[in-house]
């Protein structure tokens, strides 16, 4: 492939940071994310490992230069590290990083195999400290694994960022210990608000815990300072003074964020969304299995620039409300 021009949407926002789900399958069915019984996609549907990888290099031909792989579980995959080695060679040759978001129960095994193929840091997806807590809230009994993973993954060499989703009367209580932990352990933290996508079985307005809440809670017990630190993401971060750690807020329904966009997502089946909280999608398995993929596939990106929105538009706003989409996050690709 040749350089091509830069993927810049309608309000002129240059789209550098690609979300690219690998599964929709996951080990976990965290109550806020999706139904115990959760139904995933056939695997025939699945983008085979030859065709995630044209696609990944198709971005990074428009100037992509950040790739996060996803899930669902992204680990579940039995073929993901050789696509994390194959994207790895790409690492200073248009990719500047690679990384991958993970609920950690398969790290053990792979954390060394992500460092060798370039992986300098991941996403773990942690909400609760308590065992009982976590079995009740993903419906298994899998902190030690998950723990072990966090292990592995900082003796790999792998920097470790974790992610705590906010609940109301769930989590709430043990924020504050999260934080002294996961800085105590050399990890950042950042703060998720719940979002509404997709059927759960519980009501997401009694989840839904707004971080302007949680901040003030915290600065009961801390001291914040704003930390002009940007990880290509949205979260905003904070310094606490008395752990010495640093701390993000991810805001999507009281401090949206979509001015700064600079990110899209690719489904697992090769459905591009080019907002997490919008309808708009293009399909690029349909470009890559077309008869001249590498074109199809830099228009439809095109297509995806113009139909890219200004925002999002969650919210939670009264109880028994519909989800604002109703595909669930392990869907799109968290």
């Amino acid at each position: 492939m040749t350089a091509s021009r830069p993927l810049v949407d309608q309000f002129n926002r240059r789209i550098t940071y690609l979300r690219l789900s690998v599964t929709d399958r996951c080990d976990l069915r965290c109550t806020y994310c999706m139904p115990e019984r959760q139904t995933f996609l056939p695997r025939k549907e699945v983008l085979s490992l030859e065709e995630l990888h044209r696609m990944a290099l198709g971005f990074i031909d428009r100037g992509v230069t950040k790739i996060r792989l996803t899930g669902g579980e992204p680990l579940v995959r039995r073929d993901m590290i050789e696509l994390v080695r194959a994207l790895g060679r790409k690492l200073g040759n248009g990719l500047e990083e690679l990384t991958l978001t993970t609920n950690a129960t398969q790290l053990a095994q792979h954390a060394d195999d992500l460092y060798v193929a370039g992986v300098r840091r991941v996403n773990i997806s942690l909400d609760t400290l308590d065992r009982d807590q976590f079995a009740r809230l993903a419906r298994r009994d899998s902190l030690p694994q998950v723990l072990e993973g966090i292990a592995a993954a900082q003796s790999a060499g792998l920097a470790v960022k974790l992610n705590t989703v906010a609940l109301k009367d769930v989590n709430q209580h043990e924020i504050p210990a999260l934080v002294e932990w996961a800085h105590g352990q050399g990890m950042d933290l950042t703060l998720i608000e719940v979002m509404p996508l997709g059927e759960v079985e519980g009501d997401r307005f009694d989840q839904y815990l707004p971080l302007s809440e949680v901040r003030r809670e915290l600065e009961q017990r801390f001291t914040l300072s704003a930390n002009p630190h940007r990880s290509g993401g949205p979260a905003r971060y904070v310094d606490v003074a008395e752990t010495g750690g640093r701390l993000g807020f991810i805001t999507p329904l009281t401090g949206n964020f979509c001015d700064g966009c600079n990110r899209v997502r690719v489904t697992a089946t090769g459905q591009l969304f080019a907002c997490l909280g919008g309808m708009e999608q293009v399909d690029l398995r349909a470009a890559l299995r077309g008869p001249d993929p590498d074109a199809a596939l830099s228009q439809a990106l095109d297509l995806a620039m113009r139909i890219k929105p200004a925002r999002h538009n969650f919210e939670i706003d009264r109880p028994g409300a519909a989800p604002a989409l109703a595909r669930h996050m392990s869907a799109t690709g968290g």
